[in-house]
């Protein structure tokens, strides 16, 4: 039997890449136990109306948590490290992820989802890059090992109200089947119960 998780994310978001870095090893273990399973990837935008040249992150960051921003980032670079993760944020830029999202659905149907996501996530957080440049996702897609392809802007629009639509207001959502969803960065074990419940 072949487990699909629905996960729903966006890419600045720092929970979205903790509950993916998750996923990732939770999905090592579960296949290495002979268990199938694949990730379907739904779009969700934080900030729709962000611009396509976008702000310095750490910009958007104070307008959040004023006088705390460095505490704030101090934390979650911390945070990250435990995850084996490296945040950068000092020229990080917060873009619209529309074009982001449209090559995540471009990668599934090539079959490299998986691979096209973890790296927007590395572009947006460890590398400073921004991920709404046409330029700079070209070559990304290139480095996963997606081939380029304008299409799917209205699937990608389609699917974005969808998941609107749903109820969805934050991320990250995971779900398998029928369960019951779950939301936030959880635990490797928890994400690891839920595959083998399914498999």
């Amino acid at each position: 039997m072949n487990t699909t998780v629905h996960f729903v994310l966006d890419i600045p978001c720092v929970w979205s890449y903790f509950a993916f870095a998750r996923l990732q090893r939770a999905l090592v273990r579960f296949r290495a136990e002979g268990g199938q399973a694949e990730v379907a990837f739904a779009p969700y935008q934080l900030s729709p109306d962000a611009t396509v040249e976008g702000e310095l992150k750490i910009e958007v960051l104070r307008r959040s948590f004023g006088d705390g921003t460095a505490d704030a980032v101090v934390g979650i670079t911390a945070k990250a490290a435990d995850e084996g993760l490296e945040f950068r944020h000092d020229r990080a830029i917060f873009s619209n992820t529309f074009e982001a999202h449209r090559l995540i659905a471009v990668a599934a149907g090539q079959g490299r989802a998986e691979e096209m996501v973890e790296r927007l996530f590395r572009a947006h957080h460890t590398d400073e890059l921004n991920i709404a440049d046409a330029d700079t996702l070209k070559k990304l897609a290139a480095e996963a090992g997606v081939q380029w392809s304008d299409e799917g802007a209205e699937e990608t629009r389609a699917e974005l109200d969808r998941v609107r639509v749903s109820g969805v207001r934050g991320v990250p959502v995971l779900q398998v089947g029928e369960r019951p969803a779950l939301t936030g960065a959880q635990t490797e074990a928890a994400l690891l119960t839920m595959l083998r419940a399914d498999g």
